[in-house]
């Protein structure tokens, strides 16, 4: 699937988001997928108005009868419309506001009605040259609407209608009996190629609903839905690299529950694994600014929180550890304890990359479970200069004391 930061505005008028309505159950994505697509690329836009612009200037040379210049005069004003709309909508979408799309679309459905007046007066004019090509362009156009507007098949099979429509009252009115075929061709024509647009736009959805899945899947966690390692490390590298990082930095929280062994143990994987989604509900309702959960295997979660101190982080510590730990419902009337220990480690203050930024809180992490069950322990910032060292754990008597920054290196 087609990946752009652009965001096309789905059409709000009742026509065209009638034209526009993709097959139901369509996913949010794969929608704005398909409004970016009915926008297309300028080279396409570029090579169907050059076709129109030609056949009607050379038209109106070889005949410059009013009704062909009046043509002409229509045909460049549409282009030119669509033509400015199209940039504003390119515009609009990279920065993130509502593009044009309703006007976009009837501006289509005029361009189409253009081509096919050009038909109509090409049959009426008793040139056939000029009808030959007015002809030839409208059917060479068909394919364009239906390879451009592949996103939306009530629009191309609309704008069929209106490109080749009008040949059948122009047949009427050329005088030539043997055109009377086109009562025959045209119907059957219109059907065969809005059929085939339905079937490609089908095909199309199930295509992009399956690449939609299949990289969900290579980014997510399939019990949690949940981020995975690979997705939890492109998100810290691009936090890390992204302008302004090492002023507003963000806070890694790696957890690990307390207890969930024995479930494993005494009540089997299934009872296990509905643990492990209900501590990602749990994670998930927790978090309310932004950020990142992920779950990176066994019984191991890490939660990524934009914007937080290291006195933050040590505070929503403690309130993720109260959050998640506590007693699950297994069902049947059977409820198991979980607690959990987490390790923290802050960017850019003990790590400037996701591998070291990892080892650090996983260093907390371990010093969290030594003090016991349910405890929060910070990385420390190296004395030396290293990136981090992992916290000592502390003496008997200092068990229900948090570790602290190193105030000296703060």
């Amino acid at each position: 699937m087609h990946v752009d930061t652009a965001t096309f505005s789905p059409p709000r008028w009742a026509l065209t988001r009638w034209l526009a309505e993709p097959p139901a159950g369509t996913s949010d994505a794969i929608r704005a997928e398909l409004a970016r697509s009915l926008f297309g690329t300028l080279p396409i836009f570029f090579g169907g108005i050059f076709n129109t612009i030609l056949v009607a200037t050379a038209v109106t040379l070889r005949q410059p009868t009013f009704w062909f210049k009046f043509w002409l005069a229509i045909e460049v004003a549409i282009c030119l419309i669509r033509f400015a709309v199209l940039l504003y909508a390119f515009k609009a979408a990279k920065e993130g506001r509502r593009t044009p799309t309703d006007i976009y679309l009837v501006l289509a459905l005029c361009w189409g009605a253009s081509v096919g007046l050009g038909t109509f007066l090409g049959l009426v004019s008793g040139d056939w040259v000029v009808a030959t090509i007015t002809c030839l362009s409208s059917a060479a156009m068909v394919g364009g609407i239906c390879f451009r507007n592949f996103g939306a098949p009530r629009l191309a099979s609309l704008m069929i209608v209106l490109s080749l429509g009008p040949t059948c009252p122009g047949a009427i009115l050329s005088g030539e009996p043997i055109l009377m075929i086109v009562f025959l061709q045209i119907p059957f024509y219109l059907f065969s190629m809005s059929m085939a647009g339905f079937k490609l736009n089908r095909m199309l959805v199930a295509t992009m609903a399956a690449e939609q899945e299949s990289g969900h899947r290579a980014r997510h966690d399939d019990l949690t839905g949940l981020a995975n390692r690979a997705n939890l490390t492109r998100q810290i590298e691009e936090r890390l690299r992204a302008p302004g990082a090492l002023r507003a930095g963000f806070a890694l929280f790696y957890l690990d529950l307390d207890g969930f062994k024995a479930v494993n143990d005494t009540r089997g994987h299934a009872a296990g694994d509905r643990v492990l989604q209900m501590v990602a509900d749990r994670l998930n309702a927790a978090i309310r600014i932004p950020g990142v959960t992920a779950r990176i295997g066994g019984d191991e979660f890490v939660v990524l929180v934009d914007g937080l101190s290291q006195q933050d982080a040590l505070a929503f510590g403690e309130q993720l550890v109260e959050k998640i730990a506590g007693a699950y419902d297994l069902g049947d009337g059977i409820a198991c304890d979980i607690g959990v220990s987490a390790g923290i480690a802050c960017a850019p203050a003990h790590a400037r990359d996701a591998r070291m930024l990892l080892a650090a809180a996983d260093g907390a992490l371990y010093a969290a479970k030594a003090m016991g069950r349910c405890r929060v322990a910070m990385a420390e910032i190296d004395v030396i200069g290293g990136p981090f060292q992992v916290p000592l754990v502390p003496e008997a008597g200092d068990a229900l004391r948090l570790p602290q920054p190193n105030r000296a290196t703060a």
